[in-house]
């Protein structure tokens, strides 16, 4: 590849700080391992004084190799590795860990599930609230932030405080250490050893980061010990593509470099390789709404290419119909269906799209484990009533759902295996007041039992009050209550074409099989089929056509994306979706999504302007 004037400029910097904003298909990876190979070949840094920093072991493991590929085998030295492997690194060094000290991710989950059972924490949803609070602890030590000042994201803070104490202790006690004490167990090491850190300062003479917009706080208090003094870091990235703050990292370490590092030189990487030049176009006066950012303007090597194709239909179902037939289309022409992605914004909510791929027989895969709308606890919580209606008599269905919403009835009169409902009324006879609610409850059973299936969940939704239970349900859980509402709505809708219970608990087997066929497809790398990806797990990727569906206000950008810093990285996202197209580009919003008004995205008129 013939380097443009900026690569070059980037490739042959030597010493002091140097930030490198690389957009989309600016050819970052390419700058890296030239710049890796340059100082060892034309200023003879010892290849083992270099050191090259990724986010995840995928990168590290390609970059090692595009670097071997071209440079000899005495540069073999060069370390290469992601900042926890690093950081490992130092600390087995130091205290003599090895692997073993390193919790697995399965113990992590049962430490936490056993802390939230000792405290007799009930959740509908144990393995999301898990891997919640698992983001949160993760959250807390990368900012290390002090945890009696801290106000939980996912439950009481007294109840999150408890849960983190506890965790800690486990950890302690087993002698193990997760992922974020690496990064903290390491600044501490650092901070308070100048002898170790200065052994480890002379191995690291030359850094190199990677994505350095998805740096935390930790990782840097660490990177900026180990370059001092000489101060030769090498940062690469684009703050345009900081899409991770979920995960504690922070766009504002980037902007704020050039003021930590004075003198720093910087270099614009301004030419996209990837993209038309109408997707480049409209991509950067999408993201130029944004304030917080580092103004580029990005030119395309590509010629303008097609338009991008907007479109707002009626309905959802609309919007699937138009996706598949033009994904057919796309094959007729020629492109390859690997080439093709749909991304969405959130794992959540894409069952009715799924099911018109099937009825198309579009064979996908599916980037993220989209979860099955008729697995959620939600949808098991309906098909229990229904099948209570219909006249089921076993004791766990009844435990389910009887205090949903809340009656106030007893464990205690289920004592059988089979419930006989006179039973549980002799059991309150002395209580007039329960035995209305039984009567009502009774009553509900057999009105559900007599409707279709669209019928029965609007009635268990507002007649019975299910929708009550999910508002305390998710004031328990500090969520929007709308989360599990747009779960209902979609579940609703698809009930509609169901003139039975049956039929619709039919269609529910055999769409759970139809996927789990498109799971095994999946392990066949031979297939070809198209992606389905989220906007977070389609960075880094590229294809001949992307669809962006769905944009529409409250799923792009986001409903929990209120305040500016949020909007800003919804933006981003959306940003970093656009840019995965490298000649094809549809973008399209539906007004009306199982019942509900929508409108278009905000972002749709930005691009536009």
């Amino acid at each position: 590849m013939q380097m443009n004037q900026s690569q070059q400029q980037a490739v042959q910097h030597l010493d002091g700080p140097m930030l490198v904003l690389a957009g989309p298909g600016s050819g970052k990876t390419f700058v890296i391992t030239e710049r890796t190979k340059y100082l060892i070949e034309h200023y003879h840094i010892p290849a083992d004084r270099i050191l090259v920093i990724t986010f995840t072991k995928a990168a590290a493991t390609e970059m090692r190799e595009r670097f071997l590929r071209k440079a000899s085998k005495s540069h073999s030295g060069v370390n290469f590795g992601t900042f926890h492997a690093v950081f490992f690194t130092i600390l087995k060094a130091a205290y003599g860990y090895n692997s073993s000290n390193i919790l697995r991710e399965d113990v992590k989950v049962q430490f936490l599930k056993e802390i939230i059972h000792h405290h007799q924490l009930e959740y509908e949803d144990e393995k999301e609230f898990i891997s919640d609070i698992s983001s949160e602890i993760s959250l807390v030590k990368g900012d290390q932030m002090d945890l009696s000042n801290y106000y939980s994201i996912h439950c009481a803070d007294e109840v999150f405080r408890k849960i983190f104490q506890e965790y800690e202790g486990k950890l302690r006690r087993a002698n193990l250490i997760d992922f974020d004490d690496m990064l903290l167990f390491c600044y501490q090491l650092l901070s308070q050893r100048k002898d170790i850190l200065e052994k480890w300062q002379y191995k690291f003479q030359y850094i190199l980061i990677d994505e350095f917009q998805d740096i935390n706080k930790v990782q840097y208090d660490i990177v900026r010990l180990l370059a001092a003094p000489r101060n030769n870091l090498f940062i690469v990235g684009d703050d345009d593509q900081s899409i991770y703050r979920f995960r504690g990292a922070k766009p504002e370490i980037m902007l704020q470099f050039p003021q930590d590092f004075p003198g720093c030189k910087q270099i614009l990487l301004d030419t996209n390789y990837r993209c038309t030049g109408k997707i480049v176009t409209a991509a950067s006066k999408l993201v130029s709404h944004n304030e917080n950012r580092f103004s580029k303007n990005i030119q395309a090597n590509k010629e303008n290419g097609q338009d991008i194709v907007k479109k707002v239909f009626e309905t959802l179902a609309e919007e699937n119909n138009t996706i598949a037939k033009e994904i057919l289309r796309l094959q007729q022409i020629g492109t390859p269906l690997k080439e093709i992605a749909i991304l969405v914004r959130t794992n959540m909510g894409s069952g009715a799209l799924l099911h018109k791929l099937m009825e198309y027989n579009i064979p996908f895969r599916m980037k993220d484990v989209l979860p099955n709308l008729f697995d959620h606890w939600i949808t098991r919580d309906l098909i229990c009533y229904i099948k209570v209606a219909l006249g089921a008599t076993d004791r766990n269905l009844y435990l389910q759902i009887i205090n949903r919403p809340k009656r106030y009835v007893s464990r205690e009169c289920f004592d059988n295996p089979e419930v006989h409902f006179e039973q549980v009324k002799d059991y309150y006879e002395d209580k007039e007041w329960m035995l209305e609610r039984l009567e009502s409850f009774e009553y509900d059973l057999a009105m559900i039992a007599k409707m279709t299936p669209y019928a029965g969940v609007n009635y268990i939704r507002r007649g019975i009050g299910y929708e009550e239970y999910l508002q305390e349900y998710a004031s328990l859980r500090r969520i929007k209550v709308e989360e599990l509402t747009d779960l209902l709505d979609e579940l609703q809708e698809s009930a509609k074409p169901y003139k039975t219970y049956e039929d619709w608990f039919c269609h529910m087997e055999e769409y759970k099989e139809e996927l789990k066929q498109q799971l095994e497809d999946k392990k066949d790398k031979n297939t070809d089929s198209i992606t389905i990806a989220t906007m977070h797990s389609s960075k880094g990727l590229e294809y001949e056509a992307v669809f962006i569906v769905d944009a529409n206000e409250g799923i792009t950008p986001h409903k929990k994306a209120v305040l500016g810093p949020d909007l800003e990285e919804e933006r981003r996202l959306f940003y970093v979706a656009m840019t995965r197209a490298k000649e094809h580009l549809y973008i399209y919003s539906s007004k009306d999504r199982y019942n509900k008004k929508m409108q278009s995205s905000r972002f749709i008129e930005e691009l536009m302007e």
